[in-house]
């Protein structure tokens, strides 16, 4: 693991104030007309356009259809050509360096057998050459027939002698072959960690899949990626984001490393979208990272005021933590993280540096404790502005529900992991509970305000895959016919703010983006399709053709 000097840590963080705001010269307005816009007003009504004005990436004002346009040589002009014009979306919950370096290891995304994905990182290993480590994500063993855990055997047929690793497609398990093993020194006599399950067969041996915090003991031992190579990650990572319509994200747990290659992308200029970044709980310079305090670039790309923390693991996995066992396996009730005492330190030593708290609880008993803990410490240390959050707030009690909007704690979620998880979700936590799972309605309904995200690599990045499981429940090809518990919908106007203005809220940053108002940044995306006039099944299929922060069109090359 990356360790950087602490003497020079304050000098390292220092140097984000130096970074340059990029202007244009003589205060250039642009006026993008005949398009079909859209944007949500202060009350949260949906607002439709023809043209928006911004000068020096600030946004000057949007005309109604029939009003008329302003007159001037001096203005740039650009026809529309009637595409649609929406506010840049916001991904509230993503992994950045994750997704790059996705972009640059083997993919077993939507393998449809352990077989296929043995095959695809064979095909892999053939494009790349010898690799001192094969690496790779993407893997979901419920979309296997056999739906169980892969093992060793299948990899050790064809890497016998090069350590491989893969991680599931939710980040919470991970694959391993024998080689990998043997060079972490795990075997029959290794003892479960904390936190963390070894798969074992009848004889207690390790299969070959590692849970959770069990997952440390393979990946302690690859090499750690150079910051060059995390730099090249970071920014791979966000040109293709920007490509799908994103102007921003909030990346969820980032370590000093990772500080320190965004730094070296800022020195270059500007990122080539907005990253609200999360310190990331366990990494070792923690303490140091908060006594410095809040980040904010010059140009406006770059944030860090919030922390994250995982509370537990995830429900594909049956690592969430539950209250009472998996309903397809007596007995397991998911794994802890972090022992309580420890939560409580940290989410306190956070509050008092004034940093908001960005928790990882999926399992009802997860979000149980972490809302009992901020039910304590908001009051205590006085933080309720800092608008704390409960990342994926995936399986809750109906009496926790109530509790996000009373303790002013924003759910975090994902669209796309209900659609995702659909064909699992009931079979771990029975008809009851599914009731409280994935319950976007009843949140808002509570009064709660909802940020979507993805939680990319996890899901596609694609903020349209999100937007149209919001609003209809239902996967790609539209199943289940009316949605899965279609009664949790999100209508098209909330769907809409939960990946803009409420997502900026989620981030402090409601006052600079999210909506196409006056004084607000000019990011925005145009659109081929009509996304609002077409039938909400086909929002997916949304094709962005340009992206634009800070009124400055993003290059995706």
């Amino acid at each position: 693991m990356f360790t950087y000097p602490l003497k020079h840590l304050s000098l390292f963080l220092g140097t984000f104030a130096l970074v340059s705001a990029v202007s244009l010269a003589n205060a250039q307005t642009t006026l993008i007309s005949d398009v079909q816009g859209y944007t949500i007003t202060e009350d949260h009504q949906m607002l439709a356009f023809s043209a928006l004005q911004f000068t020096d990436g600030k946004v000057d004002r949007v005309y109604r259809a029939g009003e008329a346009l302003p007159e001037g040589s001096d203005i740039i002009r650009i026809d529309g050509n009637g595409q649609t014009l929406l506010p840049g979306l916001i991904d509230a919950h993503g992994h950045v360096l994750s997704y790059g370096l996705s972009l640059l290891r083997v993919d077993l995304t939507g393998t449809q057998s352990e077989e296929e994905a043995v095959a695809r990182i064979r095909e892999f290993r053939e494009q790349n050459g010898n690799l001192e480590w094969i690496q790779g994500r993407g893997w979901n063993q419920v979309l296997w027939a056999s739906n169980e855990f892969p093992s060793a055997a299948t990899l050790d047929e064809y890497f016998a002698d090069t350590p491989v690793w893969l991680s599931r497609v939710d980040g919470h398990a991970g694959w391993a072959n024998s080689a990998a093993m043997n060079l972490a020194g795990v075997n029959a006599a290794t003892q479960d960690p904390d936190g963390g399950q070894i798969i074992r067969d009848a004889e207690g041996r390790p299969t070959g899949t590692f849970v959770d915090n069990a997952m440390d003991l393979i990946t302690a031992n690859i090499p750690p990626l150079s910051i060059e190579e995390q730099a090249f990650a970071l920014r791979r990572s966000m040109q293709s984001l920007a490509a799908q319509g994103l102007t921003s994200v909030h990346d969820a747990g980032i370590s000093a490393s990772t500080l320190q290659a965004y730094q070296m992308l800022l020195d270059e200029g500007p990122l080539p979208i907005r990253v609200n970044a999360m310190l990331g709980a366990g990494d070792p310079q923690l303490p140091a990272l908060l006594a410095a305090g809040h980040i904010a670039s010059e140009d406006g790309t770059f944030t860090v005021n919030s922390i994250k923390i995982s509370a537990d693991g995830a429900l594909g996995s049956r690592g969430a933590a539950l209250i009472e066992d998996y309903s397809d396996l007596p007995g397991h009730r998911g794994l802890l993280l972090l022992e309580p005492a420890r939560l409580h330190e940290i989410m306190k030593m956070a509050m008092e540096a004034n940093f908001q708290v960005n928790i990882h609880a999926i399992g009802d008993n997860a979000n149980k404790i972490v809302l009992d803990n901020f039910s304590v410490l908001i009051p205590q240390t006085d933080t309720r502005d800092l608008r704390h959050r409960i990342e994926h707030a995936q399986i809750l009690r109906y009496e926790d529900i109530l509790r996000f909007s009373q303790l002013g704690v924003i759910p975090s979620m994902q669209a796309t992991h209900a659609t995702s998880d659909k064909n699992m979700a009931q079979d771990r936590i029975g008809e009851i509970r599914i009731q409280g799972a994935y319950a976007w309605r009843k949140l808002l309904d509570a009064g709660a305000i909802i940020a979507n995200g993805s939680d990319f690599p996890v899901e596609s990045p694609n903020p349209f895959f999100g937007l149209h499981a919001a609003i209809t429940r239902q996967d790609h090809d539209n199943i289940p016919e009316g949605g899965w518990f279609p009664e949790e919908k999100m209508t098209a106007t909330e769907a809409f703010a939960s990946f803009t203005v409420d997502a900026a809220y989620a981030g402090h940053q409601e006052n600079e983006l999210g909506t196409l108002t006056p004084g607000k940044a000019a990011d925005f995306i145009l659109v081929e399709q009509d996304i609002f006039a077409e039938a909400p099944a086909e929002i997916w299929r949304a094709t962005v053709t340009e992206t634009w922060v800070n009124g400055t069109q993003v290059n995706a090359n």
